[in-house]
């Protein structure tokens, strides 16, 4: 559809709003001959080969969920919550956490966001030739107090090694099962207009503390990964609005991402307010020197949660009175219209589309 640049401007901002709408109904389409660091990043890559790949090889109804982890169903009609994670990130500490805490908390969190209590981890890990036994010990006895922190157990497990190179240094790969408390029920398709979108804390801070961490980019600043479990956060705000519709954690192509999932698979739109978004400022100034917008930095300790409007303030109010929610915010509305988009208010008045993170900025920040 072309714009009609000689239209009336209620006519143009309209045939625009339809046009972007149009694109924006499409699922992406998987071009590339071979895999880039983009398909790992979470977002338009990754959704292509997603799709186009593994949804078309593997298909049934509970893949086509695209959750954060498979919600199952089990003989005796009790619900489950399955996932399953990889972590390559580099380097393998950084300020704030590891890739050990990262392989715990990111299936824990996982599961959570499902409605899900996280019970069992299993660990396979993937070991380069030459690796230090002494870093492995270092890593394995982080990961056993990261879950004994959380009150899950790593039940089984599984290791293989790799030619020299072949890995740089360790891979890990974690998956977990959670059960779902009766009667708890959580998805897009319960979402509706008029509802609050919920953050539970500051955003941006993972993915820059791994780039930093780096040490190429000659930049020093004091910025720590929010990397946390949020199973208890996931309660709180439960257990405070019982009508909370949908949650995911805001991991691989950040808040801007997520946001656009929830809005392709409810059909809904999201409207962001740029002033609501909370970010501390050292992360902020780091995101401006590298040109790099927070809304698709990945996180690791904070997830998004759609309430009615009615319990909006509890909500908030329930996980600011959490340590590690104090930070939680309402940050946006979900409307009826436009469908399918997600868009950010800005301070000055105007509005932007907030697309899917397109390339890949941050490669192996998780």
């Amino acid at each position: 559809m072309r714009v009609d640049p000689s239209a009336p401007r209620a006519e143009r901002e309209s045939q625009m709003l339809l046009k972007i709408e149009d694109f924006r109904q499409r699922r992406p389409r998987l071009i590339d001959e071979v895999v880039t660091l983009a398909h790992g990043a979470g977002g338009k890559s990754s959704a292509a080969l997603t799709d186009h790949v593994f949804l078309e090889a593997f298909r049934n109804p509970e893949l086509e969920q695209l959750g954060d982890g498979a919600v199952l169903t089990l003989p005796s009609g009790e619900r489950i919550a399955f996932s399953t994670d990889s972590y390559v990130v580099q380097p393998l500490e950084f300020p704030g956490g590891s890739i050990a805490e990262l392989a715990v908390h990111g299936t824990v969190n996982d599961l959570a966001v499902s409605g899900a209590r996280p019970q069992w981890l299993s660990a396979a890990f993937v070991i380069e030739e030459g690796f230090s036994i002494d870093k492995l010990k270092q890593i394995a006895n982080r990961m056993r107090d990261a879950a004994r922190a959380v009150g899950i157990t790593i039940v089984t497990g599984d290791t293989k090694v790799v030619a020299r190179g072949a890995a740089d240094g360790v891979f890990i790969n974690t998956a977990g099962i959670g059960i779902i408390p009766e009667g708890r029920m959580l998805g897009p398709g319960l979402v509706r207009p008029g509802d609050k979108l919920i953050v539970s804390g500051q955003i941006a801070a993972h993915g820059m503390a791994v780039m930093l961490a780096r040490g190429n980019l000659a930049i020093e600043a004091d910025i720590e990964s929010d990397t946390a479990p949020v199973h208890e956060l996931c309660e709180t705000v439960q257990a405070a609005a019982p009508g909370t519709r949908w949650m995911r954690d805001a991991t691989r192509g950040g808040l801007g991402t997520v946001c656009n999932e929830l809005a392709q698979t409810s059909g809904l739109g999201v409207i962001l307010d740029e002033r609501l978004l909370p970010i501390d400022e050292t992360v902020l100034g780091a995101c401006d020197m590298l040109g790099i917008d927070p809304l698709y930095v990945a996180n690791e300790g904070r997830f998004v949660a759609v309430v009615p409007a009615d319990q909006t303030e509890a909500a908030v109010a329930a996980l600011r009175g959490h340590e590690a929610g104090a930070d939680a915010t309402v940050i946006g509305d979900i409307v009826a219209e436009p469908a399918g988009i997600v868009a950010l208010r800005t301070p000055f008045g105007g509005t932007r589309i907030v697309d899917m993170l397109v390339g890949d900025p941050l490669p192996r920040i998780c």
